[in-house]
């Protein structure tokens, strides 16, 4: 029963398993999510959910997307058209629901804008009452993408383990500028 009453919604965005770490990416219309999980499936990675992600809250601190099971795991690839990810990668390239653990915002580059470079101050998102981290990555021609998600993935184990390399470094940094007057 608490499955069948569990609040839940449905978000546009791509759901991928990278590294063991929900990754759900958001962002405009053909800003390149299903490129972005497409790549990841071919390194290994695992497609959740694309165009349609159902997100479930089933803990008062964990969120679940799942695919949607009209579209399955077809993909949209603009200039291709619809793909089938587990016919052509096969069934060990897809999961049916992961847990939703950090959000990729992908935004077109603009230069006027100011973007997060030390990763300081953590940014968090609310889905479904849930607060999860977010990472907003500016997209423009020849940016890799693909790597830049294993490494929030990894970056993201790191923290929920204790160690942020982030303010560490900005630690090491004022210790040797103390230091140095």
């Amino acid at each position: 029963l608490d499955n069948i009453f569990a609040p839940r919604t449905s978000i546009h965005g791509t759901l991928v398993d990278v590294y063991g770490v929900g990754l759900l990416y958001t962002g405009k219309s053909g800003i390149g999510k299903s490129e972005c999980a497409l790549d990841l499936v071919e390194r290994g990675h695992r497609l959740v959910a694309d165009d349609v992600v159902k997100v479930i809250k089933r803990a008062p601190d964990v969120i679940i997307g799942q695919v949607d099971e009209r579209i399955g795991h077809h993909m949209e690839i603009r200039g291709v058209g619809i793909i089938n990810v587990e016919k052509l990668f096969g069934i060990r390239s897809v999961r049916i629901q992961k847990r939703i653990e950090v959000e990729v915002n992908l935004e077109l580059w603009e230069e006027s804008k100011e973007y997060d470079r030390l990763g300081i101050e953590d940014r968090y998102t609310t889905l479904l009452g849930i607060e999860i981290p977010v990472v907003t990555i500016p997209v423009s021609p020849g940016k890799n993408i693909t790597v830049i998600s294993e490494i929030i993935s990894m970056n993201h184990m790191l923290k929920v383990a204790g160690e942020n390399a982030a303010e560490k470094f900005v630690q090491r940094l004022t210790e040797e500028l103390a230091r140095r007057k």
